[in-house]
């Protein structure tokens, strides 16, 4: 096992390669109560009541992003409500990222904050989503838009959920560990030079060091910019469109497809505007569809995809900026950008 430290408004480890319910009983010494939270496909693998002498309550909620809605986090609150929970129990999150989006953020408002862990069994959940405090749940206007700067007391990474992973879920996690090894100096890109997805799924030590890797450079950001006031943003690379993707998709895609359509995009805004060479650009395609990513959206979504781009939480009034890069592992803001410039930039990733 190893560890990762982040400093947030508080200091906890990331235990990566560990067995999670060893883990979870020793954390779970002397609460009272625990709630687990869940999706129904998870309800016959997170029972944990065998081995910890607390009073265990398992509340689920809709797959995927249906979990981050007003409704779900209702639903979450009468439940805490209803068995008592106080700011001595704890929230267990166990799922991908929408589950420990949703598990945070129930722990951030419920009493105003108590203890929670996060137990991502989704690539992207291990990389991105459990990581770093963010917490949140979606509006019809936007995605992530309500929600909490609010960390766990813990974030627990057991391999062993990877081998349950459908290969797309995979590859769209991979998305975000791509997005790591361009925004900052590491060994991920030359890791993955020339492997293909069932290559990488087939090495669980490439795959360990890779999330070690990510794991550790969102750590050094978040340490730095715990509530996104500048450095954090560069983890927002690519997420400008694809956030406005995912909305428009109706979340049929993955968030990591999505993410890696805006990778390119973002990769192209950059050459446009002249910071960006086209070989970087061209290795953003090629790494992307080495783990079998989309890169291209159709070019009749563009009318519909700008609006929401105004949504994004970088944006300033009726102002965009982006996260660009200037060579591998060099970020800078891209502020002053036009709508001609973005349409051409969308121009380059039509299907």
């Amino acid at each position: 096992m190893n560890s990762v430290s982040v400093k947030a408004e508080h200091t906890y480890q990331v235990l990566i390669d560990c067995n999670w319910r060893t883990q979870l009983i020793d954390l779970a010494i002397g609460r009272t109560r625990i709630a687990v939270i869940h999706n129904e496909s998870m309800s016959d693998v997170v029972r944990i009541e065998e081995a910890i002498e607390a009073q265990i309550f398992y509340f689920m909620v809709p797959d995927g992003e249906a979990a981050k809605s007003l409704e779900s986090i209702k639903k979450l609150w009468d439940w805490l409500g209803a068995a008592g929970f106080t700011r001595s129990d704890l929230i267990v999150g166990v799922g991908g990222g929408a589950i420990t989006d949703v598990a945070g953020f129930a722990a951030a408002s419920w009493l105003r904050g108590i203890d929670w862990i996060a137990v991502p069994t989704t690539l992207a959940g291990m990389v991105d989503a459990a990581v770093g405090g963010k917490t949140g749940i979606n509006s019809e206007y936007g995605k992530n838009l309500i929600g909490a700067f609010y960390s766990p007391t813990c974030v627990i990474i057991d391999l062993s959920w990877l081998s349950t992973l459908p290969d797309r879920d995979f590859s769209a996690g991979m998305a975000e560990v791509i997005k790591y090894g361009f925004i900052a100096p590491s060994q991920i890109l030359m890791w993955l030079e020339a492997k293909s997805l069932a290559q990488l799924r087939a090495d669980e030590a490439l795959t360990a060091a890779l999330i070690e890797a990510a794991v550790r450079i969102k750590a050094d950001v978040v340490s730095e910019d715990f509530k996104e006031s500048f450095v954090r943003e560069i983890l927002n690379y690519g997420h400008t469109l694809g956030h406005a993707i995912e909305i428009h998709s109706r979340y049929s895609l993955r968030h990591g497809e999505a993410i890696s359509i805006g990778l390119v995009f973002a990769a192209e805004l950059a050459q446009i505007k002249g910071h960006l060479s086209a070989q970087i650009v061209d290795l953003h395609r090629e790494m992307l569809l080495s783990m079998q990513l989309p890169i291209t959206y159709p070019r009749t979504a563009w009318s519909e995809l700008l609006p929401l781009l105004y949504l994004d939480k970088k944006s300033r009034g009726r102002s965009l900026r982006f996260v660009g890069l200037s060579q591998i592992g060099v970020t800078l803001r891209m502020e002053d950008v036009g709508e001609s410039e973005l349409m051409k930039a969308y121009e380059r990733i039509c299907s």
